[in-house]
């Protein structure tokens, strides 16, 4: 049985410059990519390698589907509401230990409203200092209140974060 890496204790804080946010969703009958930039981001981690708590933030005000017409629609009030409400945070309410990693359940906050969201995080790659923690989730558009016919934006929106963590001295 392989050991499980796990973070020091203490407090990681994620590098915005090297950390990334991408998602997938039907888009009439195809797959859409995109690509979100990570504002913030920290991560707690006890003494036993649990995880404490789990912050971040990203600028949806700065959402990039490679489609420039797509990017306008999606800051519509009907969609994002973008011009009031850009940015989107996750905030972990609980985590426990899995195989790989930890299973991460949270509150989900954008458009003004807050749904719960839940979802895996795996250390990719871990040196010294320095490790990146990929995340990933499926989210359901509807508990946001983002209403389309499933032809046009699929049900679900696949969301991985790949942040690159540096542990504060």
């Amino acid at each position: 049985m392989t050991a499980v890496r796990t973070l020091a204790a203490g407090t990681w804080r994620a590098d915005v410059s090297r950390s990334t946010a991408s998602f997938q969703v039907g888009n009439l009958g195809r797959k859409a990519h995109g690509t979100v930039p990570v504002t913030a981001g920290t991560v707690e981690v006890g003494p036993d390698g649990a995880l404490l708590a789990v912050h971040g933030t990203l600028d949806l005000g700065a959402i990039d589907t490679g489609v420039a017409k797509r990017d306008q629609d999606l800051r519509k009030p009907g969609l994002l509401d973008l011009d009031r409400h850009p940015a989107m945070t996750f905030t972990a309410t609980s985590a426990r230990t899995t195989g790989g990693g930890w299973h991460v359940t949270g509150t989900l906050s954008a458009r003004g409203t807050e749904t719960v969201l839940d979802g895996t995080a795996e250390l990719s790659s871990l040196d010294g200092r320095e490790a990146v923690l990929t995340a990933t989730t499926r989210l359901d558009r509807r508990t946001l209140g983002i209403r389309a016919p499933r032809f046009l934006i699929g049900r679900y929106v696949d969301v991985t974060v790949t942040a690159v963590l540096t542990q504060s001295a």
